[in-house]
């Protein structure tokens, strides 16, 4: 599934060929990508249809269109979800799942091979100091937001019983991680994901957080990271950050530190990569 540095490099990509834009036309071309929509097609595609793209914006996994009456078309990518710069006309490929025709001589298509991604047309709130669709209401500011106070978090997170992974991949405590980017936060820190969060230093846990800050802007540089086609850039592009992870899908492989092989073990139904002898 696409992390922050993923939906942020998608997010960027878009900006230039919307921003200002109008929507022309807005169809969607399976019922399945707007089943959050109270509405269904017919309501998301009044709804934006003729409005103008006066920002876009992210927290988290989620990214939106800011629209010129105050609402937003909220994104979310699921597995698989891409959004493609198209020529007007272009004819909607099999996984098509909406199109946004743009007065600017652009097209937007929202492919979803999967099908587990979505577009919602709603209302925007505060929340956490930001204004946000509905759908990013309740999930917490993500790393990268301006502002956001590491150690407060850091005592947070240290209320938790829970194993430290288990509270990173929580959106509900800090929103964009995934288990990729987990894992290469956890390995950096030379933290133990299978450790209780209330049993690491408040210290500890904010130098954890810190390196994520920074393994998501290095993932950020590079495009994010690709492991297939499903996730792209807008112009079909794919990140190339997995080139420089240094735990996630490395098993066998000698750790960048010490050498020791990194470990592939099972976590929350998921696979789990670290050093045994750095992250001990």
């Amino acid at each position: 599934m696409p992390e922050l540095p993923e939906v942020e490099s998608v997010r960027r990509g878009l900006e230039p060929y919307v921003l200002g834009a109008r929507l022309d036309d807005v169809q969607v071309l399976r019922d399945r990508a707007v089943r959050r929509q109270a509405g269904g097609a017919a309501q998301f595609e009044g709804w934006a249809r003729g409005r103008t793209v006066v920002g876009t914006d992210r927290r988290g996994k989620f990214l939106w269109l800011v629209l010129d009456d105050g609402s937003a078309v909220t994104v979310h990518l699921g597995m698989s979800g891409q959004l493609r710069i198209e020529h007007p006309g272009t004819a909607p490929g099999r996984h098509t799942r909406a199109v946004f025709e743009l007065g600017n001589g652009h097209a937007v298509h929202f492919n979803d091979q999967r099908t587990f991604g979505w577009v919602w047309a709603t209302e925007m709130v505060d929340s956490a100091g930001k204004r946000v669709p509905v759908p990013a209401r309740d999930i917490a500011p993500d790393l990268l937001e301006p502002g956001l106070d590491v150690v407060a978090l850091a005592h947070r997170m240290r209320r938790s019983r829970s194993a430290v992974k288990r509270v990173l991949l929580n959106q509900n405590v800090v929103s964009g991680i995934g288990n990729i980017y987990a894992d290469e936060m956890l390995w950096a820190a030379r933290v133990d994901g299978k450790t209780p969060a209330d049993e690491v230093s408040v210290r500890r846990l904010a130098k954890l957080l810190r390196e994520g800050q920074r393994v998501l802007l290095a993932a950020l540089d590079a495009g994010g990271t690709s492991f297939d086609s499903l996730y792209v850039h807008v112009n079909g592009e794919s990140g190339y950050f997995d080139r420089s992870l240094n735990a996630y899908g490395r098993a066998g492989q000698p750790c960048a530190r010490c050498g020791t092989p990194i470990v592939r073990e099972q976590f929350m139904n998921r696979s789990s990569y670290l050093c045994p002898r750095c992250q001990r």
